[in-house]
């Protein structure tokens, strides 16, 4: 028979008929029989019959290993699960997407026929009425449904293999749905699937800042934490110690399969009255599309709260204490974890501990108070899930113990709340030796730390170090002055420290660093350019 064959016998097929068990069956040229109403020949031909022969299950024993299964057994096996989908409401194409991408699934089906064929249990109680070949159709075709029939995973085992889940995970889950009253049918956990990873991996080439933030949420985290923040470090934690580590978090490929399996749950949420209301809430709140899949990536939880029990009164006892809803979308994509409940506990008793240091107590007269603590969270809500007395209290200890006065707390945490979350060992405490070590004394630190608190969090390497060296060899300048101007630190080294000196000393003329710094470039012009910013080329 010609390779159009089966075309010609396409009218022998009734369209849109309701499908058969086994259907009336013509041969093909490759002398294998298809089934028009199951699928369409030449998509069998293509599809469904030109992959490689599976690889056998690794659980298989040596005892009941067999000759490795031929093409014809495992396009016949395919064809098999495939119908059975589509039985349970899957379409064409679909059945045939997951019959192609289940092939451990498909193995245990084939071993399971074998074993009943080996043992001549087909008559057994279990299979004797299900059980009732047809003249001139395959058996083994029939065999492979009934058995599909017969596992009773509604179908899921094939599907969840299919989307990347182990065999044994997918039993598991399957398990787990089915035994759930809020599970529907196949075609539904498919619907659902696709949305799950329409909203988790959309626009997925921002997995470098996914990466970034959730190391950071990790770091600065030092208090008991609730379950929710639990399984979130465990869904981490499993793509972490996979190849290529954290920065796969917002691969779909690398982490939906981790997703599911932390988060089964997610599954079985109503697609429309659920999952739909929470995107339109972080609409609401100026959280944008494509920003979505972050918050959700870093606290998957966040997906089962209940917007109106959970998710509102939480956002409520934030906004009470100065926090603009507007800006509460770029705090929550920045560290959704603080809408868990172990760290807005926490974030109360941060806020008592702030009142008594007088950290936010100053002009209350005006109203201003309530103001800060809202700027100092939506700068810094990693603070909020810092031990007071094992993280807060030490750095506060730390900025004493170098000398600065308990009066400048305040100044200095409202000016850099930052500071709460550098590590004392491998950051503040090496920063501030370095500047000692380049020639400062300690009370000269300290003052420059009250004057501008940001210099606690400049690097070394990048920042100080390269500074400090053009002040001191390229502009002959003594370290004292960074004294006086400690802001010298925040400027570019290359696109303004280095332009600005060049003017200078190209003209032989000496000020100092606030002045040099300190005015914008037409200020600057104006007084040391003759009118014009001149850049000598490096």
């Amino acid at each position: 028979m010609s390779s159009h064959c089966l075309l010609s016998n396409l009218s022998f097929a009734v369209p849109n008929s309701k499908p058969q068990l086994f259907p009336i069956p013509f041969s093909c040229h490759c002398n294998t029989f298809f089934y028009c109403n199951l699928i369409r020949p030449e998509q069998v031909c293509h599809k469904l019959r030109s992959y490689a022969p599976l690889v056998p299950l690794a659980a298989r024993s040596s005892s009941s290993k067999r000759t490795e299964d031929t093409e014809e057994v495992i396009a016949e096996a395919r064809e098999a699960v495939s119908y059975y989908l589509q039985e349970l409401g899957v379409s064409h194409k679909e059945s045939i997407e997951v019959a192609l991408n289940s092939p451990n699934y498909v193995s245990m089906l084939i071993d399971s026929v074998r074993e009943l064929d080996e043992f001549s249990l087909w008559n057994s109680t279990d299979f004797e009425k299900a059980y009732d070949p047809v003249p001139a159709i395959p058996p083994f075709k029939s065999k492979v449904y009934l058995m599909a029939k017969q596992k009773g995973d509604k179908g899921m085992l094939p599907f969840l293999e299919s989307i990347g889940l182990t065999l044994s995970s997918a039993t598991h889950l399957a398990r787990y749905l089915s035994s759930n009253s809020l599970f529907q049918t196949l075609p539904t956990l498919i619907n659902k699937v696709k949305y799950v990873k329409k909203i988790f991996f959309a626009n997925s080439d921002d997995g470098g800042h996914i990466a970034r933030n959730a190391r950071q949420m990790m770091m600065h985290l030092s208090i008991s934490i609730d379950e929710d923040v639990q399984q979130t470090l465990s869904f981490f934690e499993k793509i972490q110690a996979r190849r290529g580590g954290l920065h796969l978090l917002g691969s779909q490929d690398a982490s939906f399969r981790h997703l599911i399996e932390s988060f089964p749950r997610l599954l079985l949420l109503p697609k429309e009255s659920h999952m739909k209301r929470l995107m339109v809430f972080l609409d609401d709140i100026g959280v944008v599309e494509g920003c979505k899949r972050q918050i959700l990536l870093l606290f998957p939880p966040i997906i089962f709260y209940d917007i109106e029990k959970d998710v509102r009164p939480r956002l409520q006892a934030i906004l009470k204490d100065g926090l603009e809803a507007k800006d509460f979308g770029q705090m929550l994509l920045k560290y959704p974890w603080i809408l868990s409940r172990s760290i807005l506990q926490n974030y109360e008793n941060i806020l008592i501990f702030f009142d008594d240091e007088k950290i936010v107590c100053f002009l209350r007269d005006l109203g201003l108070d309530d103001d800060i603590i809202g700027r100092i969270l939506g700068r810094c809500p990693e603070i909020f899930a810092s031990s007071i007395g094992r993280t807060l209290k030490r750095k506060l200890n730390f900025l004493m113990g170098i000398g600065v006065s308990r009066s400048h707390l305040p100044r200095i945490i409202r000016k850099y709340p930052e500071f709460f979350v550098c590590d004392i060992h491998r950051a503040l405490r090496p920063r501030m030796m370095y500047l000692m070590h380049v020639g400062l004394s300690k009370r000269e630190v300290a003052l420059m730390v009250c004057r501008f608190s940001p210099l606690l969090g400049y690097s070394i390497d990048e920042v100080l170090k390269p500074k400090v060296e053009f002040l001191m060899n390229s502009m002959g300048k003594p370290i004292s002055d960074v004294v006086e101007y400690p802001r010298y630190f925040s400027y570019s080294l290359e696109k303004k420290i280095k332009p600005r000196y060049w003017v200078l000393n190209d003209r032989n003329l000496e000020c100092s660093l606030k002045s040099m710094l300190g005015k914008n470039d037409e200020e600057f012009a104006a007084e040391f350019g003759k009118g014009k910013m001149l850049v000598p080329p490096l």
